[in-house]
């Protein structure tokens, strides 16, 4: 498909609002031509003394649609109010010509639950929120339910955030095997056993290099998040290793929160929990994705649902008291049924959150390469049955996202029950402090009031690894972001 830009240069926005409706594909970008072969989205932006003229055509195999609007030259932030009208008018022939009804509109972004944040905080309530959210940006009722409740479950957590703090993110980027789906940073540990330990020590020097820096800036430790990949991959040596390096350099006297992903139940043993345990981790996740043994086999898995409950009793055993579980929905293979007894079984344990996912497809991931069916599949059924049991059985959304390709433009939402929320998803997913990420791929992001910065470490542990000494240097960056920000060093 061509998309053609004739007056205006919109390209973010507008291919975003493609991508609603095409998923996965890549598109030829034109500026100003008014016409090409086979299928195309036009947008033409012409300026009058008084109006902007806005017109947008839509072309697909032999079928042929157009919209038009004007806008007021002085309107406020003139930009933006053609950038939405155009969007308006895009979206507006591709539902005509597709049948296609993407139902968080035109919010094609990550976070919208952020967009709701800000209007909660100008004062406006919810039936004015809503209905700005169906009429302007043309969102179905139940998602903007969904992100109305998300936004007044994250209100109070978000009020407790004190200035100066910080959430520490750990990255251990290896798995027993690579998923189908997955487009991380992750790599099978069989394939890299013998790079492990030179990563595990760097690992632990970096930890105690940002502690420096922490201690410098006076910055109070608040959560810390042990991700990947798998960081039970490593075996219980390695990760006491790394949890007694993090307890050993940071203080930890301000800490609320410290989750370590267990992840994978062919990864979980009574060893690795015991550490977690013993080294003060408060949350920990069990991450089945699917309960349905041939779906487990068709993404790569080399476990049985039968291993995530022995996995969930023993670390309820251990003493556990804070266990999330994530789940995905649109697995290949997955049927609704499926899925539907994944859901009740998870509530049935009883974890103190579950974690539902929208299967995305990135050029990254096996799947994508394999299957391009796969993004014909139930997931919207999935996501709807998941929404209604949950909240039927006391959990509420407290953090939700999106990313680019998911099945069905949907979501990922965490819920939880009362008083279990994650600081850190809610934290990382609003960008209202400062995440220090640490190890391959991790991406730290430093934020000061309206003002945002990225760190981004070398992606792949090998290379990690072979340019640790650079990659350390980069750390310095913290210092110069909260420097240049206006707070000095610690005396």
């Amino acid at each position: 498909m061509t998309i053609i830009f004739n007056g205006n240069n919109y390209k973010y926005e507008l291919e975003s609002v493609v991508k609603l409706f095409f998923p996965a594909q890549l598109f030829t970008l034109l500026y100003d031509v008014r016409d090409a072969d086979g299928d195309l989205c036009f947008s033409r932006l012409k300026a009058g003394k008084s109006k902007t003229y806005l017109f947008v055509l839509v072309r697909l195999g032999d079928k042929t649609t157009r919209l038009s609007t004007k806008v007021d030259n002085d309107i406020h932030d003139y930009r933006k109010a053609c950038e939405l009208e155009l969007s308006r008018l895009l979206f507006l022939c591709l539902n005509k010509l597709t049948g296609i009804t993407p139902e968080w509109g035109l919010i094609t972004g990550v976070r919208p639950v952020k967009r709701v944040n800000k209007m909660i905080k100008t004062g406006l309530p919810d039936d004015s929120i809503k209905k700005q959210l169906e009429k302007k940006y043309l969102v179905a009722k139940d998602k903007i339910n969904l992100a109305i409740i998300t936004a007044n479950t994250q209100k109070e957590i978000l009020g407790t955030l004190k200035d100066g703090s910080f959430s520490l993110y750990v990255s251990i980027p290896f798995c027993p095997t690579r998923c189908s789906y997955c487009s991380f940073v992750s790599q099978a540990i069989d394939n890299v056993m013998g790079i492990i330990p030179q990563y595990i020590d760097n690992l632990c020097e970096e930890l105690k290099y940002t502690a420096e820096i922490a201690h410098k800036l006076n910055l109070k430790l608040d959560t810390i998040y042990f991700g990947g990949g798998t960081p039970t991959s490593i075996n219980e040596y390695q990760l006491e290793k790394l949890m007694k390096t993090v307890s050993s350099s940071f203080d930890l006297s301000s800490l609320r929160e410290y989750t370590v992903e267990a992840g994978r139940a062919d990864t979980i043993t009574k060893e690795k929990l015991e550490v977690i345990k013993a080294n003060k981790a408060t949350r920990i996740s069990i991450n089945p994705q699917t309960l349905n043994d041939d779906v487990l086999k068709a993404i790569g898995r080399n476990h049985t649902a039968q291993q995530v409950f022995e996995s969930y009793e023993l670390a309820r055993k251990i003493g556990f008291y804070n266990i999330n579980m994530d789940l995905i929905a649109g697995l290949p293979t997955d049927t609704i049924e499926s899925f539907e007894n994944t859901i009740d079984s998870v509530v049935g344990l009883s974890p103190e959150s579950i974690t539902v996912h929208t299967l995305s497809i990135k050029r990254a991931a096996d799947l994508n390469r394999s299957d391009k069916n796969v993004l014909r599949n139930p997931a919207p059924a999935m996501i709807a049955y998941s929404s209604r049991i949950l909240l039927n059985n006391g959990y509420l959304p407290y953090y939700l996202y999106r990313q680019k390709n998911t099945v069905g433009n949907l979501e990922n939402t965490g819920y939880s029950k009362k008083g279990f929320e994650s600081l850190y998803n809610i934290y990382i997913m609003e960008e209202v402090q400062s995440i220090i990420a640490t190890g391959a791929g991790a991406s730290t992001k430093l934020i000061l009031k309206d003002k945002m910065d990225r760190i981004f470490n070398y992606k792949h542990p090998l290379e990690y690894n072979n340019h640790f000494d650079l990659m350390i240097q980069k750390k310095d960056a913290i210092i110069d972001f909260y420097n240049r920000k206006g707070i000095n060093e610690k005396e």
